[in-house]
């Protein structure tokens, strides 16, 4: 560490980064790069750079990356059905590797010699950070304050009063300690009273939508249009994948779809409680899976299935540069070759419904399932044989006395 000069952190002008910026400056008299990764945060960005400025940065680097951050990550985890524990949708997961590959390009940069964040040793985001930053380059020399024998600020109020010595403007005050992270996919909430599971989140917490109970009396529908598993246009408009998510995002918000409150498992090993708001990831899930429904063959759809669960995992626990993810995605792609199509959506008070599906090349066959007549499309005779050969086993189990009868 002695060596080091220059620093690229990552900033989000957050009560952690907003501290740590200056921190680093004192501990490691070194120059601090702030970089700061645009993941549609809204306007945080230019608040955030004019802050680091006024902290001391040598230099900040904003990063644009809201369009590859929704075409790269978002997108795909939802190809996947990738939800964590069956109720996150991996708002916070996603965006990470995404941050730290720009993290990365500013150090080769800036020809910095360190990288540090602001997440803590008890959570997730430090090993998301930096099991992506080894992997792209695994030399790096990561500092994180809060592994750090040199950290002493281990308590919110211990920073909020290190952010008044030094007159930092942070969000977080002591009325309101939760911490909140944004991005276009999502915004999460933490700690504050929010530690305690039996607490209710309060209504003024939340910002991307609205109360259920005072959304629009009237459903809104909309429609998603999809190719090959991705997302292209809404209610018949092609929109950019940042532009799309946006507009969900404003639709599903408005008619309250979208807040999750869950305990997770975190990946070393302690439960933690966070509320999320994921408006527009909500409503693109249910339309993908839609879609899904009938164009994806049955047998395809159930291995899809069956990789969900672990690819979440990996996502949550920051492999997904990992050579296990890599091959498990390379079948969720071939699996979403024939997934074009649209969904119908409903959106009222705080649900998000199936309304329609159609697609060009459906697997859905209504001569087939039809309970009028089918012109010979299906015979059902046909079942009687079936139905007998599967009950074979049944059969022979029973007369060998292995059946216990109910």
């Amino acid at each position: 560490m002695a060596n080091v000069k220059k620093i690229v952190l990552a900033y989000s002008g957050g009560l952690d980064t907003s501290i740590i910026l200056k921190w680093l400056q004192e501990t490691y008299k070194a120059d601090v790069v702030a970089y700061i990764a645009d993941v549609g945060q809204g306007e945080e960005t230019e608040p955030a750079r004019l802050k680091a400025i006024a902290t001391g940065a040598c230099e900040v680097i904003v990063g644009d990356l809201k369009e590859t951050f929704v075409r790269d990550y978002v997108f795909p985890a939802m190809r996947a059905n990738a939800i964590y524990e069956g109720t996150y949708l991996l708002g916070t997961s996603v965006a990470r590797p995404c941050i730290a590959v720009g993290q990365i390009e500013a150090l080769r940069q800036t020809g910095a010699d360190a990288v540090s964040h602001g997440a803590t040793g008890k959570g997730n985001d430090q090993v998301r950070f930096e099991l992506t930053c080894f992997a792209m380059e695994p030399g790096v020399t990561i500092i994180a304050p809060w592994r750090d024998s040199k950290w002493r600020l281990n308590t919110r109020e211990k920073m909020m009063d290190f952010a008044e010595k030094h007159n930092i403007p942070v969000p977080v005050t002591k009325k309101k300690p939760y911490s909140m992270d944004r991005n276009l996919l999502h915004i999460s909430y933490e700690g504050g009273i929010l530690e305690d599971p039996w607490n209710e989140p309060t209504e003024d917490m939340f910002q991307l939508t609205v109360d259920p109970r005072k959304a629009p009396d009237e459903a809104a529908y909309v429609e998603i249009d999809f190719e090959a598993g991705t997302p292209v246009a809404v209610n018949g408009e092609r929109l950019s994948p940042a532009n799309l998510l946006a507009k969900l995002n404003a639709l599903g918000g408005a008619n309250g779809v979208g807040r999750v409150d869950l305990v997770e498992n975190r990946f070393v090993g302690m439960k933690s409680r966070g509320v999320y708001e994921t408006p527009g990831g909500t409503i693109l899930y249910a339309a993908h899976r839609a879609v899904e429904s009938i164009t994806m063959d049955r047998e395809v759809m159930l291995q899809r299935d069956l990789l969900s669960p672990k690819i979440a995992q990996l996502i949550y626990n920051g492999f997904w540069y990992a050579p296990e993810f890599d091959a498990l995605m390379t079948y969720v792609n071939k699996s979403q070759e024939n997934v074009t199509g649209t969904a119908r959506m409903r959106l009222y008070k705080g649900n998000c419904t199936i309304a329609g599906r159609k697609a060009p090349k459906s697997l859905y066959d209504e001569k087939i399932t039809t309970f009028e007549e089918d012109e010979g499309a299906y015979d059902q005779s046909d079942a009687t044989g079936f139905i007998r050969l599967n009950a074979l086993r049944l059969r022979v189990r029973n007369r060998a006395g292995l059946f216990t009868q109910p």
